[in-house]
């Protein structure tokens, strides 16, 4: 029995010699191998990412997430753009209160509340409709306007001089543009939009707050050396570092006047700065909201092409002259495809109106739009129907 058991012991420890041995000349040969082979190994580089975005003319309209979540006028509007001219649709995720329309999994957004009112239940169906419909589709996520997040997490929020977080006239509390961490919050949830999706990210109210107090805003420390329109376009050429990887378009929404204007209006939102910082310059260039006699019109309501083509054509030559650049944005204007009766004058916008704005829109120099109207009905008769 002793016999038996050296033996087999003896027979171990051979085998163990042997699997050393054979490891060192393995390992020396792959050395080996490595060593022979090492001038024939490819380099590899990193991807153009912009190769991988899907850049289209887009002509399209907007939709809450009501209308998205109720499917037959959702399914209703996807029929107007297979019948027309329209090829896009932008849709709500982050809302005006800082809500998602759909259900979140980013953590934050979670603890902030932003899942409480969910619209859009089945989003992974709404994406495979668009997708086999041909729709591009656009994810409109409200940026420093957030009351979930600035209430939740105050350390991101606008502060007041006074101590404690500031709010506009109507109650509402902005993250910070200033801070980081808050820049942090909304890419995460537009990353999430962008493996849901959707191809390109439409950031709103990217921008500094201006209803309310706001002499009392002290946005501290990192204010320090650095002016509104630099913060808002170091944001938007963060978010859209993050984004490009996952192939997706960034474009943000700006106030009509800024294609025409010189500064940033004190809400950070400046031509040239944001040119080079993202895809798309949506501008809001509403015929309605321009005081009387902008741009020598008397009554702007009254003159949708006069207004349109003024605000495309100044901001399209602008953008045109900026020097060094390699890639500069796409002008792509919002424009009004609703009435604006709280005016004390006012028109009523119907086929003809919205059509003057689109003609204006070309006639400037840009090839695409994007139609506006809160209740998303939209005037069909503006439309050409699809050749």
């Amino acid at each position: 029995m002793k016999k038996r058991t050296f033996y087999f012991m003896l027979a171990v420890l051979v085998f163990v010699l042997a699997c050393y041995a054979n490891d060192d000349i393995y390992y020396a040969k792959a050395e080996e191998i490595a060593y022979e082979t090492d001038s024939d190994y490819i380099v590899q580089t990193m991807p153009d990412w912009e190769l991988l975005k899907q850049r289209i003319p887009v002509r399209g309209i907007y939709m809450t997430g009501y209308t998205v979540g109720l499917t037959t006028k959702f399914q209703k509007l996807v029929g107007l753009i297979k019948e027309t001219e329209l090829n896009a649709i932008v849709i709500d995720v982050k809302d005006d209160e800082g809500l998602m329309t759909y259900y979140s999994q980013v953590a934050d957004a979670e603890f902030a509340g932003a899942n409480k009112k969910i619209r859009i239940k089945d989003i992974d169906s709404v994406m495979k409709t668009l997708r086999e419909n041909d729709v591009y589709p656009i994810a409109r996520i409200v940026t420093f306007k957030d009351r979930r997040a600035g209430d939740r997490f105050p350390n991101l929020a606008v502060k007041s001089k006074s101590g404690g977080i500031w709010r506009d006239r109507h109650g509402m509390s902005w993250l910070n543009p200033y801070n980081k961490d808050s820049w942090k919050y909304i890419v995460a949830i537009a990353e999430e939009a962008a493996s849901k999706g959707f191809k390109e990210i439409q950031f709103d109210y990217v921008r500094f707050p201006t209803d309310g107090e706001v002499k009392l805003i002290d946005y501290g420390t990192a204010a320090a050396g650095k002016s509104k329109g630099e913060a808002i376009a170091e944001f938007l050429a963060y978010a859209r570092e993050r984004l490009s990887k996952k192939g997706v378009v960034v474009s943000a929404d700006v106030f009509g006047l800024v294609t025409t204007v010189k500064d940033d209006m004190n809400i950070g939102q400046h031509l040239e700065s944001i040119a080079k910082s993202v895809d798309v310059i949506c501008p809001m260039v509403y015929p309605s909201h321009y005081g009387k006699g902008s741009y020598g019109v008397a009554e702007p309501d009254f003159e949708p092409y006069k207004i349109v083509h003024k605000s495309i054509s100044v901001s399209q030559g602008r953008i045109d002259s900026i020097k060094g650049m390699s890639r500069k944005a796409v002008i792509r204007p919002w424009l009004q495809d609703f009435t604006a009766s709280y005016l004390p004058k006012y028109q009523k916008y119907g086929p003809e109106e919205v059509k003057a704005q689109i003609k204006a829109t070309y006639d400037a120099g840009a090839e695409e739009w994007l139609l506006w109207n809160a209740g998303n009905n939209y005037t069909v008769g503006a439309l050409r129907k699809e050749q």
